[in-house]
């Protein structure tokens, strides 16, 4: 399962990363592409805040937050036998989501922002829904699971 984490976060910062430098390079000064028409487009956004660009300019802050979140998930999956499936996998999105916009943030200042949804008011990118995927399926698997995170039966 732990192989599992590995790939699955890496593979989530390579794509999001190549999106990025996809996106930079080619819409940074101009205009957008539409992926599917009038649901899905393609823009370049730098957001210097948090979710919906709420506090701009808080840089370190989310910084110093996203590395403790990506070392706690870390020390949760690698130093204890925890048994539940869908915790390894909410894990991994997690950490691979958030270790991707640290890389922004540390190295750009910003994190580059880029799918624009038609229902869906913010720019968000591939890190962000992976981000929140794994925050929604590990809390439904903690709602949902008869266990406990330990494997013990529950009351």
């Amino acid at each position: 399962m732990r192989v599992l984490v590995v790939i699955v976060s890496v593979f989530v910062v390579l794509v999001d990363q190549v999106a990025k430098f996809f996106v930079r390079s080619r819409f940074k000064n101009s205009g957008k592409l539409s992926l599917i028409d009038g649901l899905l487009d393609v823009v370049y956004i730098e957001n210097r805040g948090a979710a919906f660009g709420i506090f701009s300019g808080a840089r370190w802050f989310f910084v110093i937050f996203t590395v403790l979140v990506i070392f706690c998930f870390t020390i949760f999956v690698f130093k204890k036998p925890i048994k539940i499936l869908t915790f390894y996998l909410s894990s991994s999105l997690i950490i691979g989501g958030g270790f991707s916009n640290l890389i922004d943030r540390i190295w750009l200042g910003y994190v580059i922002d880029y799918l624009e949804l038609s229902f869906f008011s913010p720019v968000c990118n591939l890190a962000d829904y992976c981000i929140t995927l794994g925050t929604v399926l590990f809390v439904a698997s903690l709602m949902v699971s008869r266990h406990k995170i330990y494997g013990r039966q529950g009351v």
